[in-house]
């Protein structure tokens, strides 16, 4: 992880990093706190404010596209995740440990291994303490924006599941521009958050919108139509 963040860096990428832990009782939060006293009174959202740090505190285990909302960096490496639609990089003492976790969206492995072996069924076995930039020209070349991850039959436009086009992007058999939802007409927001949506919502917000504005002075057939709305309160 380490090296793949200083080499991301020489290269002058903006880089966040997730960390799981594989530890039940883990809180950086103590006991005697006062930011622990907030969150056993039932605050939902705790943040420590020091001289040098920001901590924001969840009192649940966030989902990881829930975390990736508060990043905007060109990299985001993350430690210790098994599931999602990205590529991974396995680290491993032996091969058992690589067969037990190697899948589609597996680019390269590294780790004790890589001091044995070069290959694996195919997949590059890397030294990332000695041959760093050979792993991140690989980082570079396979990984791409993150691909929405909704059910297989919420969206198929592109003509695959979200998770089996990330597979295809993977392994050169597809791109990212074959996303429908990424290349679509309508963007929304949320709160400056950008909210995904199946074609079928973005037809119907689409329509809906075009159907009110065309009886509107000023509308003009093909022009970028652009709508902003406050919700002042639950009941609006």
């Amino acid at each position: 992880m380490e090296n793949v963040v200083k080499e991301l860096k020489k290269r002058k990428y903006s880089v966040g990093t997730i960390k799981e832990i594989h530890y039940e009782d883990f809180a950086i939060d103590t006991k005697r706190t006062d930011t622990f006293r907030h969150k056993k009174a039932g605050a939902e959202l705790v943040t420590a404010r020091g001289y040098n740090e920001t901590d924001i505190l969840y009192p649940e285990k966030l989902a990881i596209n829930k975390i990736l909302k508060h990043y905007d960096h060109d990299f985001i490496v993350i430690e210790g995740v098994d599931k999602g639609n990205f590529p991974k990089i396995i680290s491993a003492k032996t091969k058992k440990e690589i067969d037990e976790r190697l899948d589609e969206t597996v680019i390269a492995i590294t780790g004790v291994i890589a001091n044995s072996i070069d290959e694996y069924k195919g997949f590059p076995v890397i030294n990332s303490l000695k041959n760093k930039k050979e792993l991140i020209d690989l980082i570079e070349e396979k990984t791409f924006e993150k691909l929405p991850d909704f059910p297989e039959e919420c969206c198929t436009a592109c003509g695959y599941s979200c998770k089996k086009l990330s597979h295809k992007i993977i392994k050169g058999e597809a791109k990212r521009d074959d996303c429908v939802i990424s290349n679509s007409e309508v963007t929304l927001f949320i709160n400056e958050q950008k909210v995904e949506m199946v074609p079928f919502v973005q037809k119907i917000l689409k329509n809906a919108l075009n159907g009110v504005v065309s009886e509107l002075e000023g509308y003009e057939n093909n022009a970028k139509i652009r709508v902003e709305f406050e919700q002042l309160n639950e009941d609006v």
